[in-house]
Parts: C-alpha cells; structure tokens; sequence
C-alpha cells in the first residue's frame, strides 16, 4: 500500500459571490477513500477554492499521510500556491497562511494544476453542496400570515 494520497479540490460558487460549497476526492492507489462535498456559506469562487484545499490538506493530516499530491483546476489557487501569483486579498492572504502551516505536516507536497474536464467528480462534489442548500432553501415555507378579522384587544386602546 503506498503512503501517497492523491487529492482532487473545487470550489463552486453560485453567483460570485453567492452560496458556495466544496468537493473534495481522495485517492489512496487508485481507490476513492473520502469524498467530501460541504456547504460553506456565502462565498466568492476563489475562497471556494482554498477552503476546499483546506478541507483536504486537513483530511489528509487526519489519515496520517505523509506525501500528497493536490490536483485543482483553479489556476489562481495553483499560481498564488507556488508563488507565482501575489495574493492581494486580505481574506486569501488567511487562508494562504493556513495552508502554509497545514503544509508543514507532510514530508512532501506536490501541487498540480490540471484541465476541468479530470476534475469533475471534485466538481460535482461542489455542485453538489451548493444546489442541496438552494432545494432546502426552494422547500422552505414562509410562515403562514394569520388574519383573525378583528383588531386585537391591544389595538381598542
């Protein structure tokens, strides 16, 4: 059994910002061992991401993995992640820290940024969190407004 997990993160948002959620597959030799698919609140697409790679870098910690590879489509996160990119948002800039120091329990991290089309099922995974708030939210029932036809004793003064 290889020590490697393999990673797959997404953020989804609808409207950006709006409600958003995460997707989040793990891989241990080829086999899915976790899948996670979380609501996060109201959320822009960007800290969608990196909420998702911390779900899973803390995931990973909680299954004792030493190496990982983290695959995403999200050339921000990737870029921002490697350097390459400055991050100017203060919220980012936080979540970049927590990265960074959940980075610091492995022995070795290689990041990937890979094509939308390999990433569905982390994809779906978000899609998934976000359209099960918006049917819990469509299903949800206004209180009924009750007219009793005459002024209540308060309102005869």
């Amino acid at each position: 059994m290889s020590s490697l997990l393999e990673i797959f993160t997404d953020g989804a948002c609808s409207g950006n910002p709006g409600p958003a959620g995460i997707g989040v597959v793990i891989s241990r030799d080829g086999q899915v061992i976790k899948r996670i698919s979380k609501f996060i609140g109201l959320s822009t697409n960007n800290l969608a991401e990196y909420t998702a790679l911390i779900y899973a870098l803390q995931e990973a910690l909680i299954l004792k993995a030493s190496e990982i590879k983290v695959s995403t489509d999200s050339e921000l996160l990737y870029h921002q992640i490697k350097g390459r990119y400055k991050i100017k948002n203060e919220k980012l800039k936080n979540l970049f820290d927590q990265i960074q120091h959940l980075s610091q329990g492995f022995k070795r991290i290689d990041f990937e940024c890979i094509p939308r089309e390999k990433n569905r099922e982390a994809d779906q995974l978000a899609v998934q969190a976000v359209r099960e708030i918006q049917k819990k939210q469509a299903t949800m029932v206004a209180p009924a407004s009750i007219d009793v036809g005459e002024e209540s004793p308060s309102s005869k003064g």
